[in-house]
């Protein structure tokens, strides 16, 4: 009980040592925190339809060991879906973000990190755009690509990956974000 008092005690003194501007920028990081989470979880969710996934961390052909469920259906309406959750997540995230930038009560430091923020979600949407132009130019329909800090998943439109199809994919997602091969997944959709 005594620990509990204190520690009670030393979140009241941060809590006075921070103020309002303290608590807007931790505030803001959880949201950004969270609509980063929603981004992953909606993007990496589960479907009950078999899809192909291609493994990178393995040679040759892709084996059983490589293959893994996700979904089938209309391949438009579920790259439209994720390109859209994607971009209402990010939207949120830099809305918590600038409302840090642009408070009169927000410190210096807060606003400088929430600007960061900002700027990696952008950097991040950048590379993201033009690693599925250049796939989307090597005569795939349709694609997505999510970074994270470790690792890229890109889902593209296809109905059969070749190794040469792996390899420029692989290629792209290396010279565009300079994420190896071994932190690469690549989902494969069909129609």
């Amino acid at each position: 009980m005594e620990k509990l008092k204190r520690f009670g005690e030393k979140c009241g003194e941060c809590a006075k040592k921070a103020g309002v501007r303290g608590v807007i920028a931790v505030c803001a990081v959880l949201i950004f925190g969270a609509a980063l989470g929603a981004n992953y979880i909606l993007t990496n969710r589960e479907d009950p339809a078999p899809k192909l996934a291609v493994d990178l961390t393995r040679d040759g052909e892709a084996g059983e060991d490589s293959v893994e469920a996700v979904t089938s259906g209309d391949a438009r309406d579920y790259f439209a879906s994720i390109s859209l959750e994607r971009r209402q997540a990010r939207d949120e995230a830099i809305e918590v973000l600038r409302t840090v930038t642009d408070s009169g009560t927000a410190t210096g430091d807060a606003k400088a990190e929430a600007a960061a923020a900002i700027e990696k979600i952008a950097a991040g949407m950048e590379r993201e755009a033009d690693i599925e132009s250049l796939i989307r130019s090597k005569g795939f329909e349709q694609c997505v690509a999510v970074i994270r800090d470790d690792g890229c998943s890109v889902i593209v439109e296809s109905d059969g990956l070749m190794q040469s199809d792996v390899a420029q994919i692989s290629e792209i997602v290396w010279e565009q974000a300079g994420i190896a091969p071994e932190n690469l997944k690549i989902i494969e959709r069909g129609e």
